[in-house]
């Protein structure tokens, strides 16, 4: 059909008045179809057929600023954050006989008559006999339950940034962003926040580098150091996944101190069961052998073990790549995931549900399941089927104590002080304070050590 336009080439000879199969040649030799920049994937110009154009065009980029990278603080988001009223806490660490475990134990005939011990006898833990006598060595001792104090201090994050003068001004002509000061202000509270996140998931690993990483002490105590055991440090050793042996039948103070407690030490080279053991499953062992597929099983039988602890799931965390799994667990077993609404809270004020600060999850029994692209995996050489840990806790027992909520300061020429910093332009700050805590370290637990199918 004559006229008709069914290609590209059709379009151009209709809107260049070129009829009757002549083709724009004449006029791309001008220049006037080649365009007047250079190609996007060649060195070479496309206007080769002109000459003396080049200057007649330029790029404009424009003031949006485009970001590539994927800065969530789901970790620093979620937990609940409280003022920093006080340094420290006291905790109940061990029943007044019965010991500090989950489970009130006992013991048998050969236990001894003598009361308050971790292993009573059976028939000894409370009932006595007409007339019994009291005090030390009679029918109804003293018992006395054993209490011990935890401390932390407050940690500093600051991040410092700085644009000249000049710079500020050139931003607003020409090609420029507008408003420098607003665009990095932006993106360094961005990064500000991402890092305090990325402290929170520091894999726990890192705090045995004592020889190397000595700074790790005055950043905030990761969640991956507060939900651990002292098995589970054993475990790592034995692995080999730690930097230091412990040769001396200890591990560095670096890795086992936790708010002043030592309890997770070694003792005689052996884990040392405490009240500040988490639940944490890493199967038989953190060898490369014992790396194990995550199953239904494995994350039922810790809801369980933390629920009989006394603790109450509110949040499970771990990377997307686990969640991925759990998805292909659940549709092969014909089961669907819910989906729950999460209203982020920060002292007391809650996000309006399901707009903006409200954002949806996927839940497991009902506890919401929070993705986190920074979330540690164990590493195992070479191996490239590892899956993210999983941190399930029970935040009425952990939080962030905040002593001074993020602040933003400035100073410089644009403030008429240019001898403040020292220069002929302006600096400018983010700074937190604040420090994680913990009153029930059994509450929570890790499964770590995984691997997909």
């Amino acid at each position: 059909m004559s006229g008709y336009i069914k290609t590209m080439k059709d379009l151009e000879a209709a809107t260049y008045g070129v009829r009757g199969g002549t083709g724009n040649a004449l006029l791309k030799s001008a220049g006037v179809v080649g365009g007047l920049h250079t190609a996007h994937d060649a060195s070479t110009s496309v206007m080769s057929g002109a000459s003396g154009l080049s200057s007649l065009y330029n790029k404009v980029f424009g003031q949006k600023v485009w970001s590539m990278l994927n800065q969530e603080v789901n970790a620093l988001a979620i937990l609940p954050k409280r003022p920093y009223t006080s340094s420290g806490w006291r905790i109940l660490k061990s029943r007044a006989e019965g010991g500090s475990g989950s489970t009130f134990d006992v013991g048998g005939s050969g236990a001894g008559t003598t009361r308050g011990t971790a292993t009573p006898r059976a028939d000894l833990i409370g009932a006595v006999p007409e007339n019994a006598s009291l005090g030390t060595g009679n029918d109804i001792p003293a018992l006395t339950p054993e209490y011990t104090t935890l401390f932390t201090s407050p940690k500093t994050v600051a991040h410092l940034f700085e644009f000249s003068e000049i710079a500020l001004e050139m931003a607003k002509i020409d090609d420029g962003v507008g408003d420098l000061r607003a665009l990095i202000r932006e993106d360094m509270g961005k990064h500000h926040a991402e890092v305090q996140n990325k402290m929170l998931l520091m894999p726990l690993e890192k705090y045995d580098e004592a020889n190397t990483v000595t700074n790790l002490g005055r950043q905030y105590t990761s969640l991956m150091k507060v939900v651990a055991s002292s098995a589970e440090l054993n475990a790592l050793n034995d692995a080999g996944l730690l930097a230091t042996s412990a040769a001396s039948n200890t591990l560095p103070t670096t890795i086992t101190t936790i708010y002043g407690a030592t309890d997770r030490q070694l003792s005689s080279g052996n884990a040392s069961a405490s009240f500040l053991d988490a639940e944490v499953d890493f199967g038989d062992g953190y060898a490369a052998a014992n790396c194990r597929v995550l199953t239904l099983t494995i994350l039922n039988d810790m809801l369980r073990r933390i629920r009989q602890n006394g603790g109450s799931p509110k949040v499970i965390l771990t990377g997307y790549d686990t969640i991925q799994h759990l998805g292909d667990l659940l549709q092969a077993q014909e089961r669907f995931m819910d989906r729950k609404e999460i209203i982020p809270t920060h002292n007391g004020v809650r996000g309006v549900k399901g707009s903006e600060v409200g954002f949806r999850v996927a839940t497991y029994f009902d506890i919401p399941i929070i993705p986190c692209k920074d979330m540690p995996k164990t590493a195992h050489g070479s191996a490239t089927n590892t899956l993210s840990d999983l941190l399930i806790l029970d935040t009425d027992h952990l939080w962030m104590s905040v002593m001074k909520p993020t602040q933003y300061f400035e100073d410089g020429i644009d403030n008429g002080n240019p001898f403040g910093v020292g220069t002929l332009g302006n600096q400018a700050m983010f700074r937190t304070i604040a420090e994680t805590g913990c009153s029930f370290f059994k509450g929570q637990g890790k499964i770590t050590n995984l691997k997909s199918a």
